[in-house]
């Protein structure tokens, strides 16, 4: 029998039970579907996650308070400020491998301009932060060395609080007040939009770190946090080391003695993240070829009852000079259309649902070709595995006792 006849008698066999046909290939294009879609998602939050964590800036690193010893007893990681401006300075100073550092202290307050407020995060911060950050200014100026050394009453803020308390109007020159306190706003970041983990990078207010220091410490210079970063992307573990032999002998800390400190790359930041999309991705794709399984299930019982269906049929063809093989094949090739149509239509239907869920929720998606052709390709091998127990059963009737089937 040639390719082209076994098409046609295939489709012909199909054809003749469309809704059953149809139902058959519907397990297989939801589960081809659920492939496509979940992998899209997977994949366009993965790209979201990398470019986010890019946005923290160029070849960044962050270092926070550590847990430390007190009577025998461990504290909780950042219960301590361990960190202090000197710290920060001394890192500048002596590790060549790092290009900028900036000391933070974290804050928060009501912010009031009028009859307007608004409750953000704000943070003392040194005049290189914007620079490592990579925010920009959209409008006005940084605060600068001068501000720093006289504790100036200044800010700059993100596109979040001017859209909120300024209504989307220029703040530069306005003076707002901090927890009671006046404060001219001298420049607008430029906007970055949602961190990796969710937060609105655009709903902050920054002043200088010595302001910060004075106004809202009593003159304390412990701080929450340093960031900075490195001479270039191949230089981040070299800072790493160089800093964290800096603190350790400032922080008089033994050499068997744990680390008062914690410092973090955006590569640690990147392996994290990375572990829990692919710990997701599993889990969808488990869920996903699962469906695919249930698929391939329908197929061997509707194949199964087609070969029961058509035993006298087959009893003739063998009659009039089939083979064994042909039958095999025959049978074999129907169940491949079934699933081949199945993934076919199954990641038409993923792409359709991936955009759906794009432009309704929002989410970012990817669809992957590599991936839908992986779906298609398994969707036939799920037709081959489970269309061969019945094409064999077919294959193997005895043809006098197929003619005599009723």
């Amino acid at each position: 029998m040639s390719f082209l006849v076994l098409l046609r008698v295939c489709f012909r066999a199909l054809l003749r039970n469309k809704m059953r046909s149809a139902l058959t290939a519907l397990g297989i294009i939801i589960g081809v579907a659920a492939v496509v879609s979940m992998v899209g998602m997977t994949t366009g939050a993965r790209n979201s996650v990398q470019s986010q964590i890019s946005a923290l800036g160029d070849n960044v690193f962050m270092i926070f308070s550590g847990s430390v010893s007190r009577s025998g007893a461990r504290t909780s990681w950042g219960s301590v400020q361990s960190l202090t401006e000197k710290d920060a300075e001394a890192i500048a100073a002596q590790c060549p491998s790092v290009k900028a550092i900036s000391p933070t202290i974290r804050l928060s307050g009501q912010l009031v301009f009028g009859n307007s407020n608004w409750a953000t995060q704000m943070w003392g911060v040194a005049p290189e932060w914007v620079d490592i950050r990579s925010y920009g200014i959209s409008s006005g100026r940084m605060f600068n060395e001068t501000d720093m050394r006289g504790a100036a009453k200044v800010c700059v803020v993100g596109q979040t609080v001017v859209d909120n308390l300024f209504e989307g109007n220029d703040p530069v020159g306005s003076v707002i007040r901090v927890r009671r306190l006046p404060y001219e706003v001298i420049g607008v970041l430029g906007a970055k939009g949602q961190s990796a983990m969710g937060q609105d990078q655009d709903d902050l207010l920054i002043i200088p770190l010595s302001t910060a220091a004075k106004k809202f410490q009593g003159g304390n210079t412990r701080i929450n946090m340093v960031i900075g970063s490195a001479v270039s992307g191949s230089a981040v573990e070299q800072a790493q080391e160089e800093i964290s032999d800096v603190l350790r002998a400032r922080h008089r800390i033994g050499r068997n003695d744990d680390d008062d400190f914690v410092i973090r790359t955006q590569a640690d930041i990147s392996e994290a993240m990375e572990e829990s999309s692919q710990t997701m991705s599993m889990l969808l794709a488990s869920v996903a070829f699962v469906s695919l399984l249930v698929g391939g299930i329908g197929i061997m019982n509707i194949m199964l009852v087609s070969v029961t269906e058509r035993t006298r049929e087959i009893g003739v063809r063998m009659a009039i000079g089939a083979r064994p093989r042909d039958i095999l094949l025959q049978f074999l090739t129907e169940s491949v259309a079934l699933a081949a149509i199945g993934g076919i239509l199954g990641v038409v239907l993923g792409v359709a649902v991936s955009a759906t869920i794009s432009k309704l929720a929002g989410w970012a998606t990817a669809i992957s070709p590599m991936a839908a052709l992986v779906a298609v390709g398994f969707s036939g091998v799920v037709g081959i595995f489970f269309g061969f127990y019945p094409a064999r059963k077919a294959s193997l009737l005895d043809p006098i006792e197929a003619l005599r089937y009723e």
